[in-house]
């Protein structure tokens, strides 16, 4: 059994395992489930290749009609595991983008029930599934930046308008469920208690139609999407000018800083030097923050 690790400032990293991501059958529907809840159900490798064999699972088992993803505990995830390296993990594993355009083709409806955070990767995770509900009190964001990070999988302009997704991507700001839902990040909102059984309810509906018609509307629209270049969109480091910035963005002055005290002093030091400014904000007097 391994030894769970710390960081530096003594927060306990639970080691990878294999139950990371959860299966659950209930007759027509999967649920899908992160269950790292101790760390918000950040994601590794691990995570990526569990992920993929749950969809894989649910693809081949006929009696699956609807697939809802969620996670475990007080939130959807946090995004990437930026401790992943007390771990190291050197076999296969699908990229974020390889898991997201899995659920992007998955022939099945899948819907993202999103409680807590889900920032990051996780917010284009919940954004590339058909369908997402929000409980009240969620927490969105595209927080890369806040890193040096570029968006992983390049969904958000796909989902709201320009304005939305530069505010979303370049300010690195975290909004609350109604922002969400008026920004178009989300489907609908309900609350907290609720949120499981909305799922639920939804997966049964999708169940009950006819299930030709339901994958042929998603292949529509989903080709509607294509056409605006969607894919392209996705593919950007293939774009060599791109490529160049984004590989840029590693020797960020800022964002080597940060990360050095991550490394160095722990995740409290982190978030205290990261989100400095997200807290200083006059408007609400609130914090952002995982």
């Amino acid at each position: 059994m391994t030894t769970p690790k710390k960081t530096p400032d003594g927060i306990e990293i639970p080691p990878p395992g294999p139950d990371d991501v959860l299966y659950e059958k209930a007759d027509v529907y999967a649920r899908i489930v992160l269950n790292r809840p101790t760390i918000l159900n950040a994601m590794n490798r691990n995570v990526q290749r569990l992920l993929l064999a749950a969809f894989e699972r649910a693809e081949a088992d006929d009696d699956v009609k609807v697939v809802v993803l969620t996670g475990a505990g007080r939130a959807f995830s946090a995004g990437g595991d930026l401790y992943a390296y007390l771990y190291p993990d050197d076999d296969p594993a699908p990229s974020g983008v390889d898991v997201q355009m899995k659920i992007w083709s998955f022939p099945k409806p899948v819907i993202a029930a999103v409680r807590g955070h889900a920032v990051g990767q996780a917010c284009e995770l919940a954004g590339v599934c058909d369908f997402t509900i929000a409980a009240e009190g969620a927490r969105l964001g595209e927080i890369h930046i806040r890193h040096g990070f570029p968006p992983p999988v390049l969904i958000t302009p796909f989902l709201v308008s320009m304005k939305n997704a530069k505010e979303l991507l370049m300010l690195g700001e975290q909004i609350d469920a109604q922002e969400a839902l008026r920004m178009g990040l989300v489907n609908r909102v309900v609350p907290s208690e609720s949120l499981d059984a909305e799922a639920e309810a939804m997966a049964r509906k999708l169940a009950a139609l006819p299930q030709t018609t339901v994958r042929l509307n998603k292949l529509l629209v989903n080709r509607a999407y294509e056409l605006m270049g969607l894919r392209a969109a996705l593919a950007y480091r293939d774009v060599p000018e791109i490529a160049a910035v984004a590989d840029a963005t590693r020797g960020d002055e800022v964002a080597t800083s940060r990360l050095a005290l991550l490394h160095e002093a722990g995740w409290s030091a982190f978030l205290s030097t990261r989100d400095a400014m997200y807290r200083e904000r006059p408007a609400d007097g609130g914090t952002d923050g995982e």
